[in-house]
């Protein structure tokens, strides 16, 4: 199947954090296809192995989705499917990239393919496995950038999950309700962030909260509330340190947290963020740098391979997670162009 073909089958094939065997089995079957080396590795990763000589070139990307329906079809140069842009489609393009090189006898590396799961969950399993997995020399993880842009950095991020009970009173007692308390911690946690982003203009340099979830009730008996809270995190904050900070200002409700992971910023004067400027100015781009607040496996795989590393992939972050999740076609071609002229760069 050609390039667009290939990404469309691929957004058919439902594949939620958790649920991504089917996926992987598909991607796993084209690239032996390729006749590259391939296997699901035990994180459930699909891998893809090609290269005889050079270095170990990482391409990470997840193949996981979040929930929602996206009719995949292609309309007025558009092809819409979810995952398209977050991220089956910049996974394609490593395959499609890695294809074309290898055809066109310029690849120059070895080359390391893995399709990633549950990236869209706390867990990063994939991401974690992999970690241990491969020592490379670079890596591109793939995220939504824009053909011609390139991701230097994540926020980190930090999940809390807040629950309070207590005995039901009246309305018109002495006793505050779970609901208020709950409120309480929500506003001490705004503060906090207001007093550590005071004088930090840049979004990557801020402490940005957000409540994705609020419910209350009662039995007659007991009232309880409860609320999750996440937020995402500049470098100079330690998300174990916050966790114990969000404990004590929860107290005396429970609070559990997870998916703490710091923030990592690489450099941009690396080998493979000078490849990359190259491919794009000469597609007749002008490149540009990105520091994104959301948080991928760069994350968890940057700090352990210490190694040049970059984020790149078609699409447009803004449409991650929304009903309107597309991919401009003629941007996909141009990103498996632009990452197959970096492939052949490196020797």
């Amino acid at each position: 199947m050609d390039e667009l073909e290939f990404l469309t089958s691929l957004l058919n094939i439902p594949s939620l954090s958790g649920q991504e065997e089917a996926a992987a089995t598909f991607l796993v079957e084209q690239m032996r296809g390729f006749g590259w080396e391939t296997f699901v590795d035990p994180a459930g990763n699909a891998v893809g192995h090609l290269g005889e000589s050079g270095p170990l070139v990482v391409l990470l990307g997840h193949i996981d989705t979040v929930p929602g329906v996206v009719p995949v079809r292609v309309e007025d140069g558009k092809l819409y499917g979810r995952g398209s842009v977050d991220a089956k489609g910049p996974f394609a393009t490593f395959v499609m990239a890695a294809r074309r090189a290898q055809l066109a006898g310029r690849l120059r590396c070895r080359l390391a393919l893995v399709g990633a799961t549950e990236e869209e969950a706390a867990s990063s399993k994939g991401a974690h496995y992999a970690k241990g997995q491969y020592a490379p020399q670079f890596c591109v993880i793939g995220e939504p950038s824009g053909w011609d842009r390139i991701t230097l950095g994540y926020k980190g991020r930090l999940l809390a999950y807040y629950r309070h009970q207590q005995p039901s009173a009246h309305s018109a007692g002495e006793l505050r309700a779970a609901p208020e308390l709950m409120a309480d911690f929500w506003a001490a946690v705004q503060a906090r962030c207001i007093a550590h982003n005071t004088g930090r203009d840049k979004l990557f340099d801020q402490i940005i909260p957000s409540l994705r979830h609020v419910a209350s009730g009662g039995d007659g008996m007991a009232d309880w509330a409860e609320a999750t809270v996440g937020l995402r995190l500049p470098e100079d904050v330690d998300p174990d340190t916050l966790a114990e900070e969000l404990v004590a200002m929860a107290s005396p409700a429970e609070l559990r947290t997870e998916g703490g992971c710091p923030a990592f910023r690489s450099p941009r004067t690396t080998p493979l963020a000078g490849a990359f400027v190259r491919a794009i100015r000469a597609q007749s781009g002008q490149p540009a740098f990105l520091h994104k607040t959301g948080t991928a496996d760069m994350n968890v795989v940057g700090p352990a391979w210490a190694c040049p590393i970059v984020a790149y992939g078609p699409g447009d972050s803004r449409l991650d997670h929304t009903p309107n999740e597309h991919v401009e076609v003629d941007e996909y071609h141009k990103a498996i162009t632009i990452l197959a002229d970096v492939l052949a760069q490196i020797a």
